[in-house]
């Protein structure tokens, strides 16, 4: 009997052919994340993608053969994927080029330095292949916000260089002696702002890394995000010890963002806080209130914070990052320089945030905790990560969803920020140029 079906099976494979048994790869689906630093694409397919990537920079654009294929609805769907406002990508056309082999054709808005990488399966995906579209002209992101603020305040008397002027006072501010606490200080004429209080909000997860997923349907990504939006609201209107303050967000709006970028984007632009928030998941339903968390130089001060470590770190992984173009000893510098005055600093920002939090809604744990976070190893800033909820338990996830909560969330934040500036004065601390 099993002599007679292997003969039958080699009968079929005569009759079919090798071309109809070695069927190559398979389109599941296709994304465009644009975003202002760069624009990604990505084709997801159930085997490795070969490719072959041409560059024509007049006028800009990226041919890519994709071999071993056929062109399919999902990869049509890319065309109309396009949106108007993507900074980088103009249009994209795909077309058959030959048999087994796809052409794609990404009409640019602006000179990029493409990267084209593949990424292994991971979490919920199948194999990647992506393109980054990095522009190569980039706006200096802590010039916009000085710029931004000097644009609402009324100038002093002209200089050469107001902006440059700014810069300068920045990193050259005196830091206050203690006996000068009790003599008033006369502010300057002027309205414009002598020390601009930068917070880096970083809302976690982004693009291609949905976070973790509520038992509604809810992504960690898009909660955070809003409440990225609330708290960057209050810190733009607020002045803090005499000083205007601005949010600088990490991303603003669903993009992918490495976890050492992160850190490198709130060094470049001096921030004195970094508040990277969150929303838990645990593997039951029952777990619930919100928890913050500090960078830990040793061991984890528990499991679960070691465990919730771990699963933030991931993030590169799901989001899908470039390997290849990393420099390694550069985000081995960076990830060794984290010292015990930031650690201690950011403990002290924990509290204050946490006793805030507290005030509208279940904690967690009563006492910030401590472990590995990749993304709270800036060596100057003060950094903390705020887990607002488990999304992981439906109540939280309504909660987080309730614009309600948010705002008291936000406001929550925007206390322990103040109250933490309120014991440790903003120019009472250096200022480092990256």
């Amino acid at each position: 009997m099993k002599r007679r079906e292997v003969l039958q099976s080699g009968t079929l494979a005569l009759l079919l052919g090798a071309q109809h048994l070695a069927r190559g790869a398979t389109i599941l689906a296709v994304r465009i994340w644009p975003a202002p630093e760069y624009s990604r694409v990505t084709i997801e397919s159930d085997a490795t993608l070969k490719v072959r990537q041409f560059f024509v920079p007049s006028p800009p654009r990226l041919a890519v053969d994709i071999e071993g294929i056929e062109l399919n609805p999902a990869l049509k769907a890319l065309v109309a994927k396009v949106r108007s406002d993507d900074p980088t990508i103009a249009g994209i056309r795909v077309g058959q080029s030959a048999p087994g082999v796809v052409r794609l054709v990404l009409d640019l808005k602006q000179a990029v330095a493409p990267q084209v990488f593949t990424l292994a399966p991971v979490a919920a995906y199948q194999h990647r292949l992506v393109f980054d579209l990095y522009p190569t002209r980039s706006v200096d992101p802590l010039e916009a916000l000085i710029a931004e603020r000097l644009s609402q305040t009324t100038p002093a008397r002209p200089t050469a260089d107001p902006l440059g002027e700014l810069i300068a006072r920045q990193a050259q501010k005196p830091a206050s002696k203690p006996d000068e606490a009790s003599t008033p200080v006369m502010p300057p004429a002027p309205a414009a702002t002598d020390r601009l209080i930068i917070i880096a909000l970083d809302p976690g997860h982004g693009g291609e890394d949905p976070g973790a997923i509520g038992p509604g349907g809810t992504r960690e990504k898009d909660v955070v995000l809003r409440l990225a939006h609330r708290l960057r609201d209050r810190i733009n209107a607020s002045t803090i010890h005499g000083n205007a303050a601005r949010a600088y967000l990490t991303r603003d709006a669903d993009f992918f963002v490495p976890l050492h970028v992160r850190v490198q984007k709130a060094r470049r632009v001096q921030a004195d806080l970094f508040v990277s928030l969150h929303a838990d998941a645990f593997f039951t339903p029952h777990p619930q209130g919100a928890s913050v968390f500090a960078l830990s130089h040793g061991g984890a001060s528990s499991t679960a914070a070691r465990w919730m470590a771990e699963q933030e770190n991931k993030a590169d992984q799901i989001g899908g990052l470039n390997v290849s173009a990393k420099d390694p000893q550069v985000k081995r510098a960076l990830f060794d320089m984290s010292t015990t005055a930031q650690i201690n600093d950011s403990l002290k920002l924990g509290g204050a945030m946490l006793g805030e939090i507290g005030r509208v809604g279940k904690l967690h744990k009563p006492k910030v905790e401590q472990a590995g976070f990749a993304v709270l190893k800036a060596p100057d800033i003060p950094s903390v990560l705020v887990e607002a909820a488990f999304i992981s338990n439906p109540e939280e996830e309504i909660r987080l969803n309730s614009d309600d909560y948010q705002e008291q969330l936000a406001s929550a934040l925007m206390r322990g920020i103040e109250a933490y500036f309120s014991r440790n004065p903003p120019l009472a601390r250096g200022r480092t140029v990256s």
